[in-house]
């Protein structure tokens, strides 16, 4: 699986906190346990990979760990042909965490996309409306 560090040309995200950068979604330390990206403010975040040539995508891999917050987190994935001026959905999906039992979401999905030039994933972290923080644990693209 490679990483989309590997394709990217530039990642925009709306907020990080200083000890959870958006590298860190993108490491090879995955699992329960793994390093994680976890947004500075509570409240949607967006995450944009722009790709320096268009890409063919077959596989979205995904990983979200939540040790600490009971919550419903909302994560929305579309794709730009178009260098990012329009977008469309490919999926959407809820993940509910309900420490210490439920803490962890792994998804991976076949997806037909050519010619992309943007990825976009848009997370709301809790759907319920309570202050916290969205996370990402791993992301890689195939």
């Amino acid at each position: 699986m490679c990483s989309a560090t590997v394709y990217e040309k530039s990642r925009l995200v709306t907020s990080e906190a200083a000890a959870y950068p958006i590298d860190n979604a993108f490491d090879s330390h995955r699992g329960p346990g793994g390093s994680r990206w976890v947004a500075s403010e509570p409240g949607t975040q967006r995450l944009v990979l722009a790709f320096d040539t268009p890409q063919s995508l077959h596989t979205l891999h995904l990983e979200i760990e939540e040790p600490e917050v009971s919550r419903t987190q909302e994560l929305y994935v579309a794709i730009s042909r178009d260098g990012g001026h329009t977008y469309q959905e490919l999926l959407r999906q809820e993940y509910t965490f309900s420490p210490p039992g439920t803490t962890f979401e792994r998804e991976e999905w076949s997806i037909t996309a050519e010619d992309v030039t943007h990825l976009q994933l848009e997370i709301t972290p809790d759907k319920g409306g309570t202050p916290c923080q969205a996370t990402l644990t791993a992301l890689a693209l195939r």
